[in-house]
Protein backbone atom coordinates (compact mmCIF):
# COMPACT_ATOMS: atom_id res chain seq x y z
CA UNK A 1 0.00 0.00 0.00
CA UNK A 2 1.13 3.24 -0.66
CA UNK A 3 1.96 5.71 2.06
CA UNK A 4 1.08 9.52 0.98
CA UNK A 5 1.71 12.15 3.08
CA UNK A 6 0.10 15.62 2.01
CA UNK A 7 1.50 18.55 3.96
CA UNK A 8 -1.03 21.47 4.85
CA UNK A 9 -4.40 18.44 5.17
CA UNK A 10 -5.96 21.42 6.60
CA UNK A 11 -6.13 23.69 3.71
CA UNK A 12 -8.63 24.68 1.18
CA UNK A 13 -6.23 21.99 -1.57
CA UNK A 14 -4.74 19.47 1.20
CA UNK A 15 -8.50 18.93 2.64
CA UNK A 16 -9.77 17.91 -0.70
CA UNK A 17 -7.13 15.96 -1.33
CA UNK A 18 -7.41 13.79 1.64
CA UNK A 19 -10.92 13.79 0.97
CA UNK A 20 -10.26 12.10 -2.29
CA UNK A 21 -7.78 9.95 -1.38
CA UNK A 22 -9.25 8.14 1.77
CA UNK A 23 -11.20 6.93 -1.14
CA UNK A 24 -9.01 4.60 -2.58
CA UNK A 25 -7.99 1.55 -0.91
CA UNK A 26 -4.61 1.18 -2.29
CA UNK A 27 -3.35 4.66 -0.18
CA UNK A 28 -2.70 5.24 3.30
CA UNK A 29 -3.21 8.62 3.43
CA UNK A 30 -0.70 10.56 6.28
CA UNK A 31 -2.35 13.94 6.98
CA UNK A 32 -0.82 15.90 10.29
CA UNK A 33 -2.74 18.77 10.92
CA UNK A 34 -0.40 22.29 11.85
CA UNK A 35 -0.73 21.33 15.78
CA UNK A 36 0.85 17.74 15.27
CA UNK A 37 3.43 18.91 12.83
CA UNK A 38 5.20 22.29 12.65
CA UNK A 39 6.36 22.71 8.88
CA UNK A 40 8.74 25.65 10.15
CA UNK A 41 10.61 23.22 12.01
CA UNK A 42 13.45 21.17 9.47
CA UNK A 43 14.04 18.98 12.50
CA UNK A 44 10.43 18.16 13.49
CA UNK A 45 9.62 17.16 9.78
CA UNK A 46 12.78 15.21 9.52
CA UNK A 47 12.02 13.63 12.40
CA UNK A 48 8.25 13.15 11.33
CA UNK A 49 9.54 11.54 7.84
CA UNK A 50 12.02 9.16 9.61
CA UNK A 51 8.70 7.77 11.88
CA UNK A 52 6.04 7.80 9.09
CA UNK A 53 8.03 6.58 6.16
CA UNK A 54 5.44 8.10 3.44
CA UNK A 55 6.42 6.97 -0.44
CA UNK A 56 4.60 9.99 -2.12
CA UNK A 57 4.83 13.60 -0.89
CA UNK A 58 1.99 16.15 -1.44
CA UNK A 59 3.18 19.54 -1.00
CA UNK A 60 -0.11 21.44 -0.62
CA UNK A 61 1.04 23.47 2.47
CA UNK A 62 1.49 27.53 1.74
CA UNK A 63 0.90 30.78 2.87
CA UNK A 64 -1.68 32.62 0.49
CA UNK A 65 -3.73 35.67 0.43
CA UNK A 66 -5.61 38.10 -1.62
CA UNK A 67 -3.73 41.44 -3.29
CA UNK A 68 -4.14 42.81 0.04
CA UNK A 69 -2.63 40.47 2.30
CA UNK A 70 0.14 40.28 -0.70
CA UNK A 71 1.13 43.86 -0.29
CA UNK A 72 0.92 44.46 3.13
CA UNK A 73 2.65 41.21 4.04
CA UNK A 74 5.28 40.67 0.93
CA UNK A 75 8.29 39.58 3.30
CA UNK A 76 5.71 37.32 5.35
CA UNK A 77 4.62 35.60 1.89
CA UNK A 78 8.45 35.39 0.80
CA UNK A 79 10.10 33.72 3.98
CA UNK A 80 6.95 31.61 5.24
CA UNK A 81 7.07 29.75 1.94
CA UNK A 82 10.55 29.68 0.99
CA UNK A 83 10.69 27.42 4.28
CA UNK A 84 7.73 25.13 3.78
CA UNK A 85 8.73 24.13 1.29
CA UNK A 86 12.29 23.74 1.72
CA UNK A 87 12.07 21.83 4.78
CA UNK A 88 9.14 19.33 3.49
CA UNK A 89 10.57 18.60 0.22
CA UNK A 90 13.87 17.93 1.56
CA UNK A 91 13.25 16.36 4.52
CA UNK A 92 11.34 14.00 2.20
CA UNK A 93 13.90 13.16 -0.49
CA UNK A 94 16.39 12.76 2.11
CA UNK A 95 13.78 10.18 4.26
CA UNK A 96 13.65 8.36 0.74
CA UNK A 97 10.07 9.52 -0.83
CA UNK A 98 10.26 8.54 -4.19
CA UNK A 99 6.98 10.59 -5.44
CA UNK A 100 7.12 14.23 -4.58
CA UNK A 101 4.07 16.86 -5.92
CA UNK A 102 4.40 20.65 -5.43
CA UNK A 103 1.26 22.29 -5.89
CA UNK A 104 2.24 26.14 -7.99
CA UNK A 105 -0.05 28.42 -8.81
CA UNK A 106 -0.62 30.47 -12.11
CA UNK A 107 0.14 33.51 -10.01
CA UNK A 108 4.09 32.68 -10.75
CA UNK A 109 3.11 33.30 -15.21
CA UNK A 110 4.45 36.56 -16.25
CA UNK A 111 1.87 39.60 -15.93
CA UNK A 112 1.73 40.33 -19.67
CA UNK A 113 2.13 36.54 -20.47
CA UNK A 114 0.01 35.03 -23.73
CA UNK A 115 -3.51 34.10 -23.28
CA UNK A 116 -4.69 31.00 -22.48
CA UNK A 117 -0.80 30.82 -20.58
CA UNK A 118 0.99 28.06 -21.69
CA UNK A 119 3.90 25.86 -19.47
CA UNK A 120 6.52 27.18 -21.57
CA UNK A 121 5.65 30.68 -20.42
CA UNK A 122 7.12 30.45 -17.41
CA UNK A 123 10.13 32.85 -16.33
CA UNK A 124 9.78 34.82 -19.70
CA UNK A 125 8.71 38.05 -18.53
CA UNK A 126 8.36 40.19 -14.83
CA UNK A 127 5.81 39.14 -12.29
CA UNK A 128 2.60 40.63 -11.44
CA UNK A 129 3.46 42.81 -8.91
CA UNK A 130 0.69 42.30 -6.52
CA UNK A 131 1.92 38.53 -5.85
CA UNK A 132 5.72 39.30 -6.99
CA UNK A 133 7.13 37.44 -3.47
CA UNK A 134 4.77 34.72 -3.62
CA UNK A 135 5.38 34.13 -6.71
CA UNK A 136 9.00 34.12 -6.44
CA UNK A 137 8.55 31.41 -3.46
CA UNK A 138 6.54 28.98 -5.54
CA UNK A 139 8.77 29.61 -8.14
CA UNK A 140 11.95 28.68 -6.54
CA UNK A 141 9.87 25.55 -4.81
CA UNK A 142 9.46 24.44 -8.68
CA UNK A 143 13.02 24.82 -9.16
CA UNK A 144 13.96 23.15 -6.23
CA UNK A 145 11.98 20.44 -6.74
CA UNK A 146 13.52 20.28 -10.51
CA UNK A 147 16.87 20.22 -8.77
CA UNK A 148 15.58 16.82 -6.42
CA UNK A 149 14.79 15.38 -9.54
CA UNK A 150 17.79 15.60 -11.43
CA UNK A 151 20.30 15.22 -8.62
CA UNK A 152 18.49 12.83 -6.75
CA UNK A 153 16.40 10.24 -8.74
CA UNK A 154 12.90 11.84 -7.10
CA UNK A 155 9.75 11.14 -9.42
CA UNK A 156 8.40 15.06 -9.44
CA UNK A 157 4.85 16.29 -9.98
CA UNK A 158 4.33 19.97 -10.67
CA UNK A 159 0.52 20.58 -11.31
CA UNK A 160 -0.15 24.54 -11.73
CA UNK A 161 -3.67 25.09 -10.79
CA UNK A 162 -6.11 28.44 -11.60
CA UNK A 163 -8.16 30.09 -8.60
CA UNK A 164 -9.17 27.28 -6.24
CA UNK A 165 -12.81 28.02 -4.50
CA UNK A 166 -15.00 25.48 -2.51
CA UNK A 167 -15.26 24.04 0.73
CA UNK A 168 -12.91 24.36 3.60
CA UNK A 169 -11.38 28.20 2.56
CA UNK A 170 -10.88 30.44 5.08
CA UNK A 171 -13.25 33.12 4.79
CA UNK A 172 -11.04 35.82 6.59
CA UNK A 173 -11.02 39.42 3.61
CA UNK A 174 -7.49 39.17 4.04
CA UNK A 175 -6.23 35.33 3.71
CA UNK A 176 -9.12 33.77 1.97
CA UNK A 177 -9.64 33.44 -1.95
CA UNK A 178 -11.50 35.87 -4.04
CA UNK A 179 -14.45 33.64 -4.32
CA UNK A 180 -14.63 32.74 -0.91
CA UNK A 181 -14.14 36.10 0.26
CA UNK A 182 -17.16 37.59 -2.15
CA UNK A 183 -19.22 34.93 -0.54
CA UNK A 184 -18.52 36.18 2.88
CA UNK A 185 -18.94 39.90 2.03
CA UNK A 186 -22.46 39.68 0.19
CA UNK A 187 -23.67 37.30 2.16
CA UNK A 188 -23.21 39.40 5.68
CA UNK A 189 -24.24 42.41 3.48
CA UNK A 190 -27.43 40.51 3.01
CA UNK A 191 -28.07 39.38 6.54
CA UNK A 192 -27.23 42.73 7.71
CA UNK A 193 -29.61 44.26 4.91
CA UNK A 194 -26.48 46.85 3.53
CA UNK A 195 -27.73 48.71 0.34
CA UNK A 196 -24.64 48.16 -1.24
CA UNK A 197 -21.11 46.10 -1.41
CA UNK A 198 -17.98 47.77 -2.40
CA UNK A 199 -15.24 45.81 -4.53
CA UNK A 200 -11.86 46.19 -4.64
CA UNK A 201 -10.65 47.07 -8.52
CA UNK A 202 -12.63 47.57 -11.57
CA UNK A 203 -14.89 44.47 -11.83
CA UNK A 204 -12.83 44.24 -15.93
CA UNK A 205 -10.06 41.50 -14.50
CA UNK A 206 -10.84 38.22 -16.02
CA UNK A 207 -9.98 34.72 -13.87
CA UNK A 208 -10.36 31.49 -14.27
CA UNK A 209 -11.51 28.79 -11.33
CA UNK A 210 -11.58 25.34 -10.26
CA UNK A 211 -13.38 23.51 -7.69
CA UNK A 212 -11.19 22.09 -4.92
CA UNK A 213 -12.25 18.73 -5.88
CA UNK A 214 -11.85 18.89 -9.17
CA UNK A 215 -7.89 19.78 -8.43
CA UNK A 216 -7.84 16.91 -6.14
CA UNK A 217 -9.26 14.63 -9.19
CA UNK A 218 -6.47 16.15 -11.19
CA UNK A 219 -4.02 15.74 -8.56
CA UNK A 220 -4.71 11.83 -8.03
CA UNK A 221 -5.48 11.75 -11.65
CA UNK A 222 -1.54 12.49 -12.04
CA UNK A 223 -0.31 10.36 -9.47
CA UNK A 224 -1.68 7.25 -11.34
CA UNK A 225 -0.04 8.75 -14.36
CA UNK A 226 2.59 7.06 -15.95
CA UNK A 227 2.75 9.58 -19.02
CA UNK A 228 3.80 12.69 -16.95
CA UNK A 229 6.00 14.64 -15.23
CA UNK A 230 7.23 18.49 -14.27
CA UNK A 231 4.92 21.56 -14.86
CA UNK A 232 1.05 21.12 -15.77
CA UNK A 233 -1.43 23.61 -15.95
CA UNK A 234 -4.66 22.18 -14.08
CA UNK A 235 -7.88 24.48 -14.63
CA UNK A 236 -11.06 24.87 -16.75
CA UNK A 237 -9.45 27.11 -19.53
CA UNK A 238 -12.43 29.39 -19.17
CA UNK A 239 -12.70 32.30 -17.59
CA UNK A 240 -14.75 35.25 -16.19
CA UNK A 241 -14.45 38.94 -15.16
CA UNK A 242 -14.75 39.69 -11.39
CA UNK A 243 -17.55 41.43 -12.38
CA UNK A 244 -19.19 38.49 -13.55
CA UNK A 245 -18.50 36.55 -10.46
CA UNK A 246 -19.61 39.72 -8.21
CA UNK A 247 -23.08 39.39 -9.52
CA UNK A 248 -23.06 35.65 -9.98
CA UNK A 249 -22.10 35.46 -5.75
CA UNK A 250 -24.62 37.92 -5.29
CA UNK A 251 -27.52 36.17 -6.74
CA UNK A 252 -26.84 32.67 -5.35
CA UNK A 253 -26.78 34.91 -1.65
CA UNK A 254 -29.82 36.48 -2.31
CA UNK A 255 -28.33 39.80 -1.94
CA UNK A 256 -30.47 41.98 -3.66
CA UNK A 257 -28.21 45.70 -3.42
CA UNK A 258 -25.83 47.41 -5.66
CA UNK A 259 -22.37 46.62 -6.25
CA UNK A 260 -19.87 49.59 -6.22
CA UNK A 261 -16.47 49.24 -7.45
CA UNK A 262 -13.34 50.54 -5.81
CA UNK A 263 -10.90 51.29 -8.98
CA UNK A 264 -8.20 52.77 -6.69
CA UNK A 265 -7.56 49.76 -5.94
CA UNK A 266 -5.49 47.33 -7.91
CA UNK A 267 -6.78 44.71 -10.61
CA UNK A 268 -4.19 42.26 -10.67
CA UNK A 269 -3.32 40.67 -13.73
CA UNK A 270 -5.68 41.94 -16.59
CA UNK A 271 -6.41 38.48 -17.22
CA UNK A 272 -5.20 34.97 -16.35
CA UNK A 273 -6.62 31.88 -18.18
CA UNK A 274 -4.91 28.56 -18.72
CA UNK A 275 -4.19 26.38 -21.60
CA UNK A 276 -5.11 23.06 -20.26
CA UNK A 277 -4.66 21.72 -23.80
CA UNK A 278 -1.74 19.51 -21.89
CA UNK A 279 -3.82 17.87 -18.98
CA UNK A 280 -6.68 17.43 -21.28
CA UNK A 281 -4.38 15.48 -24.37
CA UNK A 282 -4.17 12.79 -21.23
CA UNK A 283 -7.49 12.21 -20.30
CA UNK A 284 -8.45 14.96 -18.08
CA UNK A 285 -10.73 17.71 -17.66
CA UNK A 286 -12.52 20.05 -14.77
CA UNK A 287 -15.92 18.50 -14.64
CA UNK A 288 -17.31 21.44 -12.56
CA UNK A 289 -18.99 24.61 -13.89
CA UNK A 290 -18.05 27.46 -11.41
CA UNK A 291 -22.31 28.03 -11.66
CA UNK A 292 -22.51 24.64 -10.33
CA UNK A 293 -19.70 25.01 -7.84
CA UNK A 294 -20.67 28.38 -6.04
CA UNK A 295 -23.26 27.13 -4.28
CA UNK A 296 -20.85 24.98 -2.34
CA UNK A 297 -19.11 27.62 -0.76
CA UNK A 298 -22.51 29.77 0.07
CA UNK A 299 -23.12 26.37 1.95
CA UNK A 300 -19.93 25.64 3.75
CA UNK A 301 -20.04 29.66 5.22
CA UNK A 302 -23.54 29.71 6.07
CA UNK A 303 -22.87 26.55 8.48
CA UNK A 304 -19.75 28.18 9.44
CA UNK A 305 -21.08 31.28 10.31
CA UNK A 306 -24.39 30.79 10.87
CA UNK A 307 -25.04 34.42 11.76
CA UNK A 308 -23.72 38.05 11.01
CA UNK A 309 -20.02 37.49 11.78
CA UNK A 310 -17.79 40.67 11.98
CA UNK A 311 -14.23 38.96 11.31
CA UNK A 312 -15.21 37.66 7.66
CA UNK A 313 -16.57 41.58 6.66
Amino acid sequence: MTRIWVAGATGLVGSAICRRLVQESDFALIAPTRHELDLFDASAVDRFVEAEKPDVVIVAAARVGGIAANLAEPVRFLRENLLIQDNVMMGAVDGGVSTLMFLGSSCIYPRAARQPMREEDLMTGPLEPTNESYAIAKLTGIQLARSLEAERGVRVLLPLPCNVYGPGDHFDPLTSHVLSALVARFENARRSGDESVTVWGSGKARREFIHCDDLAEACLFLLRSEKIDGVINVGTGTDVTIADLAYQIANEVGYEGSIEWDKSKPDGMPRKVLDVSRLQGLGWSAPTKLIDGIPSVVRDFRSRFPQLDNTTL
